[in-house]
């Protein structure tokens, strides 16, 4: 049984997350960490933007787009760019020109789709998904942008794509279908960026809200964002068992990444989506980016790597 906010703030042993970034956000989801520039990038994505966060400083810098943006990675071969998954599927945006220019479009024949989350293996693969943007029919695909800008799909029949991690051995790929309430495995090859033979890890059905955007701790456990949940949470992806939960203030907790000096802050974006002023109630901050240090540190946000130059 799903249990209601006020009683989840009963439970005082929870964690409670903090707000760092009063954003407004609508959607804001796909957050990366630049260890080098020790920024938070993260997109909102009903807002057509993404942004870059200074947490020292307390300033975000945003970058409109004026269409859907589902995630945001850096490119290692410049600091001042990023590669965005958008309506319109993988694209490059320089953020001192403001230039965005197109990479690989995968589903140009279907205007219903978007982009979604995305996120990039150690070898500088960028991997991201689609959905239907009325999230009605199961219209999805899971993709891989390789190094050389062509583009595979690895996955069909996705209802909502969403969060990604890779096991601390790299052998493991985890995948989250929002619509269909689970938590896939797949074996992994990081030397060809392939992957084979899926199975259920986490079956989402029973818990409160529906999973949406993941990141992988240093201990090879999973942390998984709870949509219309109030919290994050953290699983053994061996054993499909949860561990613990975090209290984030907003129904729709999107993603969350770690990041600091020593990737001890866990980042939690979240949505404001459906809101107005007057039904925000006990949730003032929705669309706001929230921290937590939950006593474990992460893993490393790994750039776009390509040779191929933008232009």
């Amino acid at each position: 049984m799903q249990q209601s906010n006020a009683q989840l703030r009963e439970q005082q042993h929870l964690r409670k997350a903090e707000l760092v970034l009063d954003a407004r956000a609508i959607l804001a989801e796909g957050p990366s960490w630049n260890a080098q520039q020790r920024k938070l990038y993260w997109v909102d994505i009903t807002g057509g933007s993404f942004s870059r966060f200074d947490p020292a400083k307390g300033h975000n810098e945003q970058f409109t787009i004026g269409k859907t943006v589902g995630a945001v990675v850096c490119d290692a071969s410049d600091g001042d760019a990023v590669i965005l998954t958008t309506r319109d599927g993988f694209e490059h945006y320089h953020c001192g020109t403001g230039k965005l220019t197109p990479i690989a479009d995968p589903e140009a024949h279907l205007p219903e789709n978007r982009f979604n989350d995305g996120k990039c293996d150690s070898a500088g693969r960028y991997w991201a998904g689609t959905m239907q943007d009325a999230e009605v029919d199961v219209k999805g695909s899971f993709y891989v942008l390789d190094h050389d800008l062509s583009c595979r799909k690895m996955v069909d029949d996705v209802g909502v794509s969403n969060g990604i991690a890779w096991s601390l051995d790299e052998t493991q790929l985890y995948y989250i279908d929002s619509m269909k309430q689970t938590v896939t495995g797949f074996d992994y090859d990081v030397s060809t960026g392939t992957i084979s033979n899926s199975r259920l890890v986490i079956d989402f059905r029973p818990e409160e809200g529906f999973p949406d955007g993941m990141t992988i701790d240093s201990e090879g456990m999973l942390w998984i964002a709870h949509w219309d949940g109030w919290q994050v949470s953290r699983w053994n992806p061996l054993t499909g068992q949860k561990l613990e939960s975090i209290y984030v203030p907003v129904a729709k907790a999107s993603s969350c990444i770690f990041g600091g000096d020593n990737l001890d802050t866990l980042y939690i974006t979240t949505a404001s989506i459906g809101l107005t002023e007057e039904t925000k109630g006990d949730q003032p901050h929705a669309g706001g980016i929230f921290t937590c240090k939950p006593g474990v540190v992460g893993t490393p946000t790994h750039a776009f790597r390509t040779d191929k130059r933008f232009t």
